[in-house]
């Protein structure tokens, strides 16, 4: 099975335990300080799948950093976790949590890749747009990347609106080499 899907099953166990806790939202907090902790420290990342780092060490190790600032549910739930061997899914369940729990509260995930970062009116303009679209509530995240020429690519769920100045090139490409008024040799 893979580790995704593993994740997804274990996010969902335990967002269900903690709805049923009545701890829903201190988990959900627990989940996002876990995944930003993981994105910003590599070594911590790389301790986590490592092999060689013994499953107690690493218990050891998330006790000392998460014990007094998580609730009960998510520590519990980290030495499942590691007494299964599985510390290396940590952080995708931290992530499936975290998308199940927007979904469960009618949240829309959203990404805008420019490239140049967004200042706040903008940011702003795009979220309206997301929700004109879906008519939920938006998280926006953005990603900048140096080799767009201007535009944006917006994703939504499954959907992608490119407005980039590349995909407007090539589709007037493609409408020139179409051209019916022109014999072809």
């Amino acid at each position: 099975m893979s580790n995704q899907r593993v994740a997804y099953r274990y996010a969902k166990a335990l967002i269900e335990l903690a709805e049923e806790q009545n701890a829903l939202d201190q988990v959900k907090d627990d989940m996002a300080l876990f995944r930003t902790t993981c994105q910003q420290n590599r070594d911590f990342k790389l301790m986590l799948i490592n092999p060689v780092v013994t499953h107690y060490k690493k218990l050891t190790i998330l006790k000392a950093l998460f014990k007094k600032i998580t609730h009960k549910i998510t520590q519990s739930f980290f030495e499942i976790v590691t007494r299964k061997n599985r510390e290396s899914i940590l952080e995708a369940t931290a992530s499936a949590f975290l998308h199940l729990y927007n979904i469960k509260n009618g949240i829309e995930e959203a990404v805008v890749t420019t490239s140049f970062p967004l200042d706040q009116s903008l940011k702003k303009e795009f979220e309206e747009v997301v929700k004109r679209i879906t008519g939920k509530k938006v998280i926006l995240s953005e990603k900048v990347n140096k080799e767009i020429l201007g535009g944006y690519i917006l994703k939504i769920e499954d959907r992608q609106i490119d407005d980039t100045v590349l995909s407007k090139l090539n589709e007037l490409r493609y409408r020139f080499s179409q051209n019916p008024y022109v014999g072809n040799p």
